[in-house]
């Protein structure tokens, strides 16, 4: 997957007309995993301090280190490389070179207002099915309604293209074109929602007394919530960037 992460990130940053790839490359290649591998490791750290026989033993985590350095991080070079020189896509119109002044905003378009409308919808889709994820995978219970989970997904896709893009016309019907990471974050915002869940999940299902199961508990559901704000940023980010494009390219110029 490194390959693809680095073609992705590379090819979008051309488009926005970046030059240092080597940049974004090392970004791509540990922003996300370095994340995760800190807090599995402090995880697996206080695993290996109750001597639990389900600690990581220290050789699979040398191995991983290796495969992270050895493998990913060099294809996700040569990802963004490939990425970096395919021809970017042409701008549907031409971009004025001084920034033009934002009026005031209405109080809906607000960034704070925005994430907390736009992120609570992603979340609405899933909330059910969450619930059964989380009683699998605490409560050890079997889980067998693959089918039915990937119809959430795909419900999750939809939604999230289509609160961000809503939330993006507003914000550019209000001659606010900062666009980008509003995009992201109205759509990774149902990460918050979802781990709020998962502390009202720890209060009211889990009968969990010992400090370390519980640290357990919230360093796992930490890596959840970042994977989710990953995905559903992305997807807001993709379905914004699609739109834009797509309204720009009607707008004829005389």
């Amino acid at each position: 997957m490194g390959l693809f992460a680095g073609y992705s990130s590379g090819y979008l940053y051309k488009i926005v007309k970046g030059t240092d790839w080597k940049k974004i490359s090392l970004k791509t290649a540990f922003m996300f995993p370095s994340v995760l591998f800190a807090i599995f490791f402090v995880l697996n750290a206080l695993i290996w301090g109750e001597k639990s026989s389900g600690a990581v033993p220290f050789g699979t985590m040398f191995a991983l280190v290796l495969l992270w350095f050895g493998i990913s991080l060099p294809l996700v070079f040569l990802g963004s490389f490939l990425g970096f020189k395919t021809p970017a896509l042409e701008d549907p119109v031409k971009t004025n070179k001084i920034p033009r002044p934002i009026p005031l905003q209405p109080w809906y378009i607000h960034p704070l207002f925005a994430m907390l409308f736009g992120g609570i919808l992603p979340y609405g889709a899933v909330f059910v099915e969450l619930f059964f994820i989380l009683t699998s995978v605490w409560l050890n219970q079997f889980y067998y309604i693959f089918g039915f989970l990937f119809l959430v997904f795909v419900i999750l896709l939809v939604t999230c293209a289509e609160i961000t893009i809503v939330l993006c016309y507003f914000q550019l019907c209000s001659e606010d074109y900062r666009w980008w990471w509003r995009s992201y974050l109205n759509s990774g915002a149902s990460a918050l929602y979802l781990y709020l869940y998962a502390i009202f999940y720890f209060c009211t299902k889990l009968e969990i007394t010992k400090l370390v199961s519980g640290i357990l508990y919230f360093g796992y559901m930490s890596i959840i919530a970042y994977a989710f704000f990953i995905l559903t940023g992305t997807i807001g980010f993709c379905a914004c960037f699609w739109f834009v494009r797509k309204i720009y390219s009607s707008v004829k110029i005389d």
